[in-house]
C-alpha cells in the first residue's frame, strides 16, 4: 500500500482513540490498493514512443524561418544541457530532472 491511500470508505477518523476495526473499515479494499498500484506503475514507465524536447520525428516544415527557428531552439537546449551537466558534476546527488535529454517533447499517455 503506497502512504496515503487512494480513496476512503468512510469519513476519516476524527478523534484520538478510534479503535483498529474503524481505521480498518476507512482505508480502501485490497483489489482497490492493487488497482491503483498497477496504475501507477503503468503510468510511471517510460513510452515506447517517446522523443526527449527539440527532437521531431517527422518534418513538419520546409520553409526557411521555421527551420532556423527549430535549429536554434535545438542549439539553446544544448547549451542549457551543458550548464546543467557541469552544475550537476559538482553535486552529490545531480538534479536531472529538467535536464532537456530527459524532457519528453509531448505528453505521451
Amino acid at each position: 500500500m503506497p502512504n496515503f491511500p487512494s480513496s476512503l470508505r468512510c469519513p476519516s477518523p476524527r478523534q484520538k482513540g478510534d479503535t483498529r476495526e474503524s481505521v480498518l473499515e476507512t482505508l480502501p479494499d485490497v483489489s482497490t490498493t492493487v488497482n491503483t498500484l498497477a496504475t501507477v506503475y503503468l503510468l510511471s514507465q517510460s513510452s515506447s514512443d517517446r522523443y526527449p524536447l527539440g527532437h521531431y520525428p517527422e518534418e513538419l516544415f520546409s520553409e526557411e524561418e521555421p527551420l532556423k527557428l527549430i535549429t536554434q531552439f535545438k542549439n539553446d537546449l544544448q547549451d542549457l544541457e551543458k550548464k546543467i551537466d557541469s552544475r550537476n558534476e559538482k553535486l552529490d546527488l545531480p538534479y536531472t530532472y529538467l535536464n532537456p535529454r530527459n524532457v519528453d517533447n509531448s505528453v505521451a499517455i
